[in-house]
């Protein structure tokens, strides 16, 4: 057990990767079709992509978890007298090393790992299960953030428990795109927050900025996070 099963596992997981490789390159033991050799490899490649999604959200809800527990462990080994500032730098920092993010990638993920793992148990069991990515459990989080800890106990049934009082209809979140998915629950949440909007915006405004971004062929991008009347206005001007 411990390191060794961790190398051990591993192992077994990247000798699987090269076994799913050399089926897709179509050089596997055998062909999916001998009939239709082709057709068959489109169809066995389909559901390569099918079988991949959902090992991706397995691993995506190892890695959340796998982030908490040890800026839960690194937290505990620091003891009290370091800062909780300087704490959170530091284990975002070699979260970020690990994964190759930088240190605003490294806390966004952090953030959401936090969230997922500890206060959205159906959306971790939905991503352990393969049923739900990655991109929409950022979402699930992100529209949550602001909630209270029952408005987000909430929002999650709506959409995750079949017996929730009220769940979502028609096509289940997990199959749509993490961007529908995520307009779904900002209207939900915009429907059931506790605050009225006038309340919100009024916190929001707080935030406008302007952001730059430079980019390739000595061109960059300006944005500005405002007021949705006064950013409309500068887009129709």
């Amino acid at each position: 057990m411990g390191k060794a099963a961790v190398v051990r596992a591993l192992a077994e997981m990247r000798a699987a990767l090269a076994v799913l490789v050399a089926e897709v390159e179509g050089s596997g033991s055998e062909p999916f079709s001998v009939a239709d050799p082709l057709a068959g490899l489109a169809d066995g490649c389909l559901e390569i992509l099918a079988g991949a999604r959902e090992v991706e959200a397995g691993i995506a809800a190892l890695k959340a978890r796998s982030a908490v527990v040890y800026a839960d462990a690194a937290c505990a080994v620091a003891g009290p007298e370091v800062p909780v500032q300087a704490q959170e730098m530091a284990v975002a920092a070699e979260i970020g090393c690990v994964l190759a993010l930088g240190p605003r990638a490294a806390s966004s993920f952090l953030a959401t790992s936090h969230a997922v793992v500890k206060e959205l148990p159906l959306t971790l069991s939905a991503l352990q299960a393969g049923t739900l990515s990655w991109g929409h459990a950022v979402a699930m989080a992100d529209e949550g953030a602001c909630l209270d800890a029952a408005g987000a106990s909430a929002l999650e049934a709506h959409f995750l428990d079949p017996d929730a009082p009220d769940p979502a209809r028609g096509c289940p979140a997990g199959q749509m795109p993490a961007h529908r998915f995520r307009a779904k629950a900002r209207t939900w949440r915009e429907r059931h927050h506790a605050e009225s909007i006038e309340e919100r915006h009024a916190k929001s405004v707080v935030d406008r900025r302007v952001e730059f971004r430079a980019d390739r062929d000595g061109m960059a991008w300006l944005s500005a996070y405002l007021p949705a009347a006064q950013a409309l206005a500068g887009w129709n001007r």
